[in-house]
């Protein structure tokens, strides 16, 4: 499956956990639920994937930690603040640029309407 599909699944299994909890819960709570919802539809998944820096030929640790990585492919970074800021999207792209992926989201929980907490970050992908 590529980036587009999953990133479908994504967003159906973020909408159900938002219509289940509603805004008010912290990030891990959001979090932990998406992750049971890939569970369910068979969507493999890792959490807290630490994601080094190469600088120079060398690998450093800097405790770069991606929320979700979904299928090998996505990139998936939880919040639940009052708005997504340009700089959460940014470490999307780094992440997405560090890693070599082509898709990440910012799901933002603490919304009223979850396609208002959506916002989908590329990396020459379209």
């Amino acid at each position: 499956m590529d980036e587009n599909g999953i990133g479908k699944i994504i967003l159906g299994c973020a909408l159900k956990v938002h219509r289940t909890l509603g805004p008010g819960l912290l990030e891990n709570a959001y979090e932990a639920c998406l992750a049971h919802e890939f569970e369910k539809v068979q969507l493999p998944f890792q959490r807290q994937l630490v994601l080094p820096v190469l600088y120079d030929g060398q690998k450093v640790e800097l405790g770069y930690r991606l929320d979700l990585l979904v299928a090998d492919k996505v990139v998936v970074e939880v919040k639940a603040t009052e708005g997504v800021a340009g700089l959460h999207r940014a470490q999307v792209l780094s992440y997405l640029r560090l890693g070599q992926f082509r898709l990440g989201y910012v799901l933002n929980f603490n919304v009223s309407l979850m396609k208002d907490g959506v916002h989908r970050v590329v990396n020459g992908l379209r």
